[in-house]
């Protein structure tokens, strides 16, 4: 038996597409066939050199598979069973430093991957991008049953990269209610999953904005859940930062959630936000560039301003939890995917780095 996967070959240059031999699966791990698997945002940095990956090597950590080969005994600590479909976890927290020992795995400062041994030595295929992915089954998170696994992995990683940004918004005593005014910066897969969670969750008024004039994404941001979206290059940022300034008759917005990736994005983020507005900022992943900002405007504002790079196990449970409560919204997440066969990668990446693609994925 044979899997196709795309393989890394370093910035700037296209993957190439090879076939690996499938082999025994190891012990303590899982074999599951490819269901769909996102291109993340991160990975187009790796593309594009703002973010270091080996070489060369099958990247990708958004993996949705069914488990089709394991030890059944091991399996079964971890609550899994051949036949389950499954998300792929790549993050390996060392369990020994300050943060992993104070709750907070996702941050861990010696943070290891389940995908960075060598495709050159078996089982090959630790990535995303692939057919089959091989993953120990501590890191397997079991789909419920009844979620759609290609809805699933819609926000395989967005999904879970805002639920941790939301909770560490909890541990700071912060909470959503009906009355909140929020703002999504930005409409990739992050800030696109912000405007459904945040309706979901009941907060009243959401306003996206966006660096573009697109109409289809305008429309795409109301679809969402978005009661208003104001365009930067339509609209312009003064006239923008003036009206959701003017919320709370006149003290700004309670939460802004950044999602857009853009540095130019984080100053406006900061004027429109009412004092002691959350700033919310899992957005900034790569090394943009720099923007001036004025430090004064946290202080005199007292605002709260949380980065949130990672998520754990946990996270990614919670996100399929709010799936499971939140079925309506299956075929309106759906509708996002545009999906490419594995060998298909460099027209899928180039699609996914041109934003055509609201979220795009790969399946066999």
């Amino acid at each position: 038996m044979k899997a196709t996967a795309a393989v890394y070959e370093g910035a700037g240059k296209p993957f190439s597409v090879r076939t690996f031999d499938i082999t025994d699966t190891p012990a303590g791990y899982g074999r599951s066939e490819l269901i769909a698997s996102g291109i993340c945002g991160t990975d187009i940095h790796m593309v594009d050199g703002t973010l270091s990956a080996p070489v060369p090597s099958i990247i990708g950590h958004e993996f949705v598979g069914k488990l089709v080969d394991c030890n059944a005994e091991e399996a079964a600590k971890y609550g899994l069973a051949v036949g389950d479909n499954v998300i792929a976890d790549i993050a390996v927290p060392c369990g020994t430093c300050l943060l992993c020992k104070t709750g907070d795995e996702a941050n861990c400062v010696n943070m290891g991957v389940t995908n960075g041994d060598s495709i050159d030595e078996a089982p090959y295929l630790w990535g995303g991008y692939t057919e089959v992915n091989y993953t120990p089954l501590s890191n397997l998170v079991k789909i419920p049953e009844t979620i759609n696994p290609t809805a699933a992995a819609a926000f395989a990683c967005p999904g879970p990269t805002a639920m941790h940004a939301f909770k560490l918004a909890s541990r700071a005593n912060i909470r959503l209610f009906r009355e909140t005014v929020a703002v999504v910066q930005g409409l990739g897969p992050v800030g696109c999953y912000a405007i459904l969670y945040l309706k979901a969750m009941g907060v009243e008024k959401v306003y996206a904005v966006l660096a573009g004039s697109s109409e289809k994404k305008i429309n795409l941001a109301k679809t969402l859940g978005a009661d208003e979206v104001f365009s930067l290059a339509r609209d312009g940022e003064e006239a923008v930062a003036a009206r959701l300034s003017s919320e709370h008759n006149g003290l700004g917005v309670d939460l802004v959630y950044e999602a857009s990736g853009s540095p130019k994005a984080v100053p406006l983020g900061m004027q429109i936000l009412r004092n002691r507005g959350v700033y919310l900022v899992p957005g900034q992943y790569s090394a943009a560039g720099t923007v001036a900002v004025h430090p004064e405007v946290i202080t005199f504002k007292a605002l709260q301003i949380i980065g949130s790079s990672q998520y754990d196990m946990e996270d990614v449970r919670a996100y399929l939890a709010f799936l499971k409560e939140h079925k309506e919204l299956e075929e309106k997440i759906l509708a996002l995917i545009s999906a490419y066969p594995v060998a298909q990668i460099n027209e899928a990446v180039a699609d996914a780095k041109a934003g055509k693609n609201v979220k795009t994925v790969l399946v066999k």
